[in-house]
């Protein structure tokens, strides 16, 4: 076992020790479990089989997927997860088990070579990259849309700019260590300078702006920019953010060198639908997203995020509802459902005249993959790439998102 001492959240954990404390006092926990709790932190990069965890356990003996359960239930529980709010641990249906907290390391004995006069021996540096050592320093910051709404936004990183708009649903101060977005904040700020933001009604920006139109939210984004004094930057649009992606460079050509849609659409639900049956069906959706959204009904919304996360369990489907409602109001998702089901960039998607990568589920459940064809018909200087998954969003543990960041990667850098 290596001899570091990891932060995520308010815990710390020395693997040297074996000792788990929860701000500043310690915490009891069986030695199995802390042990396991290392292992996973340790290789939180990757999903740990069970097997895998039963042989660090078993040591040579022979133990039982029940004995497993126990131990990672009483890890879960000394750092406050169980299994339904899975903050810390991840079960990754039918692979294993993954820590996707965010966590910076410190070595428990630092060099005693003289280090440089800007560096410090001891500072904690980052679990996955000196990026992400750079995202521990992130601000929150506010600025003003063209209408006086307020918006929050935070850079974080070191590089190159990328600029990411708003999407469903965000809360800057929380998706650095929920599961759903904390990878996609470690995988976006490698090597570069990310900026984000909460749109309009979301996270920590204004909860109750007069309107929550189109062009509201492109002068979001272009606050936002103009904030962080940016002049001409490559951008990201993840679900109804790449529309609000597509009007801004359509809008502003002169500001945005390249253009990367995933999950996006062009046409909104019940724009896209052409005939009779689409209309009725696009209605019933939107009905039931309604129906779940007025109630808070759990069987209504545990529909509603299968649609996003359809390779999920029911547990991690309730978790996305129970973040859901840690972002934005009732009335707000309301708002929120009803105008993207009406976004229509389609007339100016031509105007993109900067190279544009479009990255697409090919069995996405919300948004068709016939979205993603069109997009790529309507914007001249495109290119299409399709990856094997079912979810609206990427999720840690699927081959697609590690392919995902290498198209980013690779498509930024040309």
């Amino acid at each position: 076992m290596d001899g570091a001492v990891y932060h995520f959240g308010q815990y710390e954990l020395d693997t040297d020790r074996r000792r788990l404390s929860h701000a500043g006092q310690q915490v009891r926990v069986e030695p199995q479990a802390v042990d396991l709790l290392c292992h996973l932190v340790r290789h939180r990069d990757r999903v740990v089989p069970g097997s895998e965890l039963i042989g660090l356990m078993g040591q040579g003996r022979t133990l039982s997927e029940a004995a497993l359960a126990t131990c990672l239930r009483t890890a879960r529980q000394a750092i406050g997860d169980t299994g339904t709010r899975q903050e810390f641990i991840r079960t990754v249906r039918r692979r294993g088990y993954q820590f996707v907290g965010h966590a910076t390391v410190a070595p428990v004995d630092p060099p005693t070579a003289p280090v440089a006069a800007s560096s410090t021996a001891s500072a904690p540096v980052a679990a996955s990259s000196t990026a992400s050592a750079e995202a521990d320093h992130e601000v929150i910051r506010f600025c003003r849309s063209a209408d006086g709404t307020r918006i929050a936004y935070a850079t974080a990183g070191e590089g190159p700019p990328l600029v990411k708009t708003a999407n469903w649903m965000t809360h800057l101060d929380l998706d650095r260590t929920t599961p759903m977005w904390a990878h996609w904040f470690d995988g976006l700020t490698r090597g570069r300078r990310l900026v984000r933001y909460d749109e309009r009604g979301c996270g920590l920006s204004e909860w109750a702006p007069a309107r929550f139109t189109l062009d509201d939210l492109v002068d979001d984004l272009d606050s936002v920019v103009g904030s962080v004094g940016l002049a001409r930057f490559p951008l990201l649009g993840v679900s109804q953010g790449g529309a609000v992606a597509v009007a801004y460079a359509a809008r502003h050509p002169e500001r945005v060198s390249r253009l990367v849609l995933t999950a996006a659409y062009a046409r909104g639900q019940m724009v896209r639908a052409d005939s009779a049956a689409e209309r009725d069906a696009a209605e019933v959706d939107l009905n039931i997203a309604r129906a779940g959204w007025r109630s808070q009904d759990s069987s209504f919304l545990r529909y509603f995020a299968s649609q996003f996360l359809a390779d999920s369990t029911p547990a991690e489907w309730d978790a996305f509802a129970a973040y859901q409602r840690q972002t934005t109001s009732p009335a707000n998702g309301l708002r929120f459902i009803e105008e993207f089901a009406r976004i229509d960039v389609s007339a100016i998607a031509h105007r993109v005249t900067c190279p544009t990568l479009i990255v697409h589920a090919r069995d996405d459940a919300r948004v068709p993959v016939s979205q993603a064809l069109e997009l790529a018909a309507l914007i001249p200087d495109s290119r299409l790439v399709l990856l094997e998954s079912r979810n609206h969003f990427f999720t840690a543990a699927e081959p697609a998102w590690p392919a995902f960041l290498s198209h980013l990667d690779t498509f930024l850098s040309e």
